[in-house]
């Protein structure tokens, strides 16, 4: 029987910064890094940074449930993002 995989987004200051600490784990399949929420298709990194797309940098994170949990993942993610800090760096 195969593995079910499902996936996780975190929304954070840099998203290079947050694939890392991610992409090495046992039961971690993919991490790609991205772009959420926000009011324009398609932006550019250049206009992501500008701050007028209303969008905020994420990575999403294929994983495999059996090897390491969503619990686990959000562990990992309290680790390297500030809540209190508008832009959610580290």
């Amino acid at each position: 029987m195969a593995n079910k995989i499902e996936t996780a987004v975190f929304a954070g200051g840099c998203f290079w910064c947050m694939v890392e600490p991610f992409d090495t784990l046992p039961g971690i399949i993919k991490v790609r890094s991205g772009y959420t929420g926000g009011h324009v298709d398609h932006p550019t990194y250049e206009q992501v940074c500008s701050h007028t797309t209303g969008h905020t940098e994420a990575v999403k994170i294929w994983f495999d449930p059996d090897k390491i949990s969503y619990k686990d993942l959000v562990e990992i993610y309290w680790q390297v993002t500030d809540p209190t800090d508008a832009g959610g760096q580290f």
